[in-house]
């Protein structure tokens, strides 16, 4: 509250016509305590009397007349009538004063400056804790005005701080306050908190006097001066100035001071023209709310905002007119927010925060607008308001945009239909996800009432909480059998009402903002609706409004023909299903199986013959729409499907039922694969035997998977390949070898071979299976003709597995090595041919390993830099097997690797190698071929590979030599070396390698410190 020192200004003139000093001289003009004589029942006394009629009167005047009406409608009003009349005007409730110190009566949230969210620093608890400290003291009430001084008593960090508070007040509310703390905020301070509720708690305590113009009328002239010299005396350094300026005007007799009948008086009450409403701090009101908006959602400016329309909420559910008015202010500062137009001119959209901000406007003020309590006056000014904040450029629409965006369907209608009423198109605004909340606010309102009308409670409705969620406990003390008409209550209008709307057909909306909306409003209706515990009146509503929204034609989202576009149903549906499944399983199921379709991911939409009556007009036939929420209303699709199998566990019927509509309406496949699994799960629990027909419904759901996700690409794919062989193994051997059989149609070869065909031949798999050995070679015999064919399809990924797959069976192994022979020409890397060869070696087949080495090598190509291909130890690999072969296979393969590798470093560690060991060490074993002589460098074939080493470094020098740089001189170097090492193998290689470096010299001569180095080194 901004609370200002200076005192409110009086609101009207008070004067006696005809008042004659006489009549009251020597009446007393002290005051009495305010439950004195007279007084009220609930004062200091023990006993309890009853109200005394002046009292009634009196309370009732004070809370409906000003008080100038009093005066005018009686010419003299006798004393203690006037003492009641003050007595009763002030508050007697302390709920209004809560709710003007505090961010919610329940305390619950800390003020708007957030500093410290400990609810005691709430100004209303604080002034308690002054109250009951007793800190008030001096308290007085003149009039209408109440006064007295509080005091914060000292703490560590701040010195004692008296406050002089003072309070005007009438017809039972407060309507302006001061306090000299100099605190600045919305509400009440905790100093006028304290004073408050001293006089609410304690009026017996509290010294009344009549208005200070009453007392004045008493005096004789001599008293007035008096009065008026004792005044200046004790305050003369405030009012001299004041005084003497006043005492000027009215000595004046042209002064309009003297113009005027009558004078001021601050404790004389209200005037016949003044609205009766509790204080509010407009420009505090005006302040805060620009600031929070200002920090754009930073800082809790969000919740702080949220918390304002919270207090609206509450003050519309007091039906105090403070609420239009707060909203008004705050309604004012959103639209003079400088980011409306900063995103209308750059064409972009509000934040969602924000856009949730003008939502709860926007409902607060339908909540204002359709009260049926306000005044037709009211309503057409605030329509008025309305509608010049509309007209406004910046105002936003209610979906959040500026118009930059495709227009609201509604808008695209042809307008004769709109004309003529047709019932034949979809409703293009749907209730639920509606910026107002229609469905939300009716099930409030009359669950509300179901609760009221129980209690007997004479409080208003609370037609503004659109968004609570009723407690278990309010919905379970609700009137269910509090009959309004025919088997009506408030609880079921409710249900019924949440049930139409969340079954009402409608368009999605444009914008991710408003699907979500449309999301997140269907989920708090059921949530509210989930609340509700269902009895057999219940459960008839839901049963004849299942049937209506199963018959219900183009307004119904469950019914037979649906827009392309309409919002689903499955969420909704999922209720109904778990609602009705107990008590009419069979509607239950229609309901479910109706709500799997999703109509906007066909490729052409089930709109029906357009001779039929159902047939829907498609508003833009041709536009795709853009559905932001797509994968949320799958995964609810999803959910909804789940449900229904879980529910179908042990009944075949149905969950053929629901397989057909997955299969049908489903076409994701990761949520197929999620059913799948879930399916498995269900049908495989621990404490039960596994339910066959609910396995083969997970397999076939399996199977689906991998033919949607065999030609595209999927990163889970082989998750799912693996889980399948899994379900399959636990349907039983014939499902493994039904998978095998057409595998083509579900695999890609690498999957079949490596995957399926390998754990279905693994011994896992038997023993699960218990398989007697016939069983075993029936499925190993299919596994083999699976790895064959893939082999033949895809040698290059799929030969080394069916070969492994083959081993024990001799003629099928030897099918699987025709395919690789016959592929190594064509189809096949080196490195796989390499890696086949390994394992025919790794079998005992060295000369099938030798075959695959030598076709390998034909594929390889080594330039002279690729020293580090991961390709050398598979050549020097080869080579050794060769090398041990005997000398002819030597011979053979040596050709090839000069052929294939120009890498001097390569074929000089080739050629060390054949030096060191005689050839034919493998063959020796067999065969007399071996001659124990090591080979000869001078003669075939390592002649051949000698000579090539030897130009390899050759060439290898001169081309590192044409890009050389300094930093690699040492490097080169070392490399000399190892040429001259080869070099020295020939028996010329001493002349040889001296010519060369000559050679190197006469070229590279320009490069003086190279050669240096090479001199040093080599001569």
């Amino acid at each position: 509250m901004a609370e200002r020192v200076q005192q409110p200004p009086a609101k009207r003139l008070c004067c006696r016509p005809g008042y004659n000093p006489a009549c009251r001289q020597g009446q007393r003009a002290g005051g009495v305590l305010c439950g004195g004589a007279g007084s009220a029942p609930g004062g200091s006394g023990k006993t309890h009397n009853p109200e005394s009629l002046l009292d009634i009167a009196a309370r009732r005047v004070a809370e409906k007349w000003p008080f100038q009406r009093v005066e005018e409608r009686f010419e003299r009003i006798p004393e203690p009538v006037q003492r009641r009349i003050v007595y009763w005007s002030f508050p007697r409730s302390e709920k209004e004063i809560c709710m003007y110190s505090s961010f919610n009566a329940g305390g619950e949230e800390s003020g708007t400056s957030g500093d410290n969210n400990d609810e005691t620093q709430l100004p209303f608890l604080r002034g308690v804790t002054l109250l009951e400290g007793g800190w008030v003291d001096n308290v007085l009430q003149v009039g209408f005005h109440l006064s007295g001084t509080v005091t914060d008593p000292a703490t560590p960090s701040s010195p004692e701080l008296v406050c002089s508070v003072s309070v005007s007040f009438d017809r039972c509310k407060i309507t302006a306050v001061t306090c000299t703390c100099g605190n600045k905020d919305i509400f009440y301070c905790a100093h006028v908190v304290a004073l408050s509720l001293y006089r609410v708690r304690k009026p017996e305590q509290v010294k009344l006097h009549l208005p200070i113009s009453e007392t004045l009328f008493q005096m004789s002239r001599d008293q007035l001066q008096k009065f008026v010299q004792y005044l200046i005396s004790v305050h003369h350094t405030e009012v001299l100035p004041t005084a003497q300026k006043l005492a000027d005007e009215i000595l004046s007799q042209n002064s309009e001071i003297n113009q005027v009948h009558g004078a001021p008086d601050p404790t004389a009450g209200a005037s016949v023209d003044d609205e009766n409403c509790w204080h509010l701090d407009e420009e505090q009101v005006q302040e805060q709310v620009k600031l929070f908006l200002s920090q754009g959602g930073y800082h809790g400016s969000g919740k702080q905002l949220n918390l304002l329309f919270s207090k609206v909420r509450e003050m519309l559910k007091m039906r105090d007119s403070n609420g239009a008015r707060m909203l008004t202010l705050i309604t004012e500062q959103f639209m003079a927010d400088p980011r409306l137009a900063l995103w209308r001119q750059q064409g972009t959209t509000m934040t969602d925060k924000y856009r949730q901000l003008w939502d709860e406007l926007g409902a607060l003020w339908m909540c204002i607008v359709l009260n049926p309590h306000c005044k037709p006056e009211q309503k057409s000014s605030w329509l008025r308001q309305l509608r010049r904040w509309n007209s406004v450029d910046v105002c936003p629409w209610e979906d959040g945009n500026h118009g930059n965006e495709l227009p609201n369907l509604t808008h695209s209608l042809p307008q004769e239909l709109l004309h003529k009423g047709h019932t034949s198109t979809t409703n293009m605004e749907g209730w639920v996800g509606h910026p107002l909340d229609p469905i939300g606010t009716l099930f409030s309102t009359l669950t509300e009432s179901g609760r009221i009308g129980e209690e007997g409670s004479n409080t208003c409705l609370d037609l503004s909480d659109c968004s609570s969620v009723v407690s278990r406990a309010d919905l379970q003390r609700m009137p269910v059998q509090r009959l309004l008409g025919d088997g009506e209550s408030y609880v079921a209008l409710a249900v019924e009402t949440a049930l139409i709307g969340l079954g009402q057909q409608r368009v999605m909306p444009d914008g991710l903002y408003a699907q979500e909306k449309v999301c997140r409003n269907e989920e708090q209706l059921l949530a509210k609706l989930q609340e509700v515990e269902l009895d057999d009146s219940l459960v008839k509503i839901f049963r004849k409004q299942a049937v209506f929204l199963l018959e219900g034609g183009p307004y119904s989202g469950l019914g037979e023909i649906v827009h392309r576009e309409s919002v689903p149903m499955h969420t909704f549906a999922r209720y109904l299903f778990t609602s009705l499944l107990p008590h009419d399983a069979e509607l239950a199921y229609k309901i479910a199986l109706r709500a799997m379709r999703l109509p906007v991911l066909e490729s052409t939409a089930s709109s029906g013959d357009l001779s039929r009556p159902h047939h829907i007009v498609s508003v833009v036939p041709n536009r795709y729409p853009r559905w932001f929420t797509l994968s949320h209303i799958e995964s609810q699709q999803c959910e909804l499907a789940s449900t229904m199998l879980t529910a179908a566990k042990g009944d075949s019927r149905r969950l053929e039922t629901v397989l057909e509509s997955i299969q049908k309406n489903i076409h994701s496949s990761s949520h197929i694969f999620k059913l799948a699994q879930d399916a498995f799960k269900i049908a495989t629990l621990m404490d039960s035997l596994p339910d066959i027909t609910l396995l083969k419904v997970s397999l076939e759901l399996g199977l689906q998977v991998m033919r949607i996700t065999l030609s595209t690409l999927n990163w889970r794919r082989r998750e799912m390949v693996r889980w399948l062989v899994t379900c399959a193994t636990e349907v039983g051997v014939y499902a493994l070898d039904s998978i095998m059989q057409s595998w083509f149609t579900l695999f890609t070869p690498t999957e079949a071979t490596s995957i399926v065909a390998t754990t279905v031949m693994s011994n896992s798999t038997i023993v699960r299976l218990h398989l007697d050995c016939h069983q075993q070679e029936n499925l190993a015999s299919s596994a083999r003709t699976l790895a064959l064919q893939c082999a033949m399809k895809d040698p290059q990924n799929c030969a080394l597995s069916a070969l492994t797959l083959c081993e024990k069976d001799h003629i099928a192994f030897e099918t699987a090595y025709q395919i690789v022979l016959d592929a190594a020409a064509t189809g096949m890397s080196y490195t796989q041919l390499f890696t086949i060869a390994r394992y025919m070696e790794h079998r005992g087949y060295p000369m099938r390993a030798y075959k695959l080495a030598t076709l390998a090598m034909a594929h390889l190509n080594l330039s002279y830099n690729q020293d580090t291909h991961p390709a050398i130890n598979d050549v020097l690999w080869a080579c050794a097997l060769s090398h041990s072969l005997g000398k002819n296979e030597l011979a053979a393969v040596i050709p090839l690797v000069v052929k294939s590798v120009k890498c001097a470093t390569v074929l000089s560690d080739i050629l060390r190698r054949c030096t060191l060991t005689t050839p034919g060490m493998v063959s020796a074993l067999h065969s007399r071929r071996n001659s124990g002589k090591l080979m000869s460098l001078d003669k075939a074939p390592l002649r051949q590979l000698l000579d090539a080493t030897i130009g390899a470094y050759i060439n290898t020098t001169h081309s590192r030599l044409t890009h050389i740089s300094p930093r690699h001189y040492s490097e080169f170097i070392e490399f000399l070396g190892k040429a001259r090492e080869t070099f020295m193998m020939a028996h010329d290689g001493h002349i040889q390698f001296t010519q060369f470096i000559d050679n190197l010299k006469q070229i590279y001569k320009g490069k003086k410190k190279l050669m240096m180095l090479v001199r040093e080194r080599f001569g």
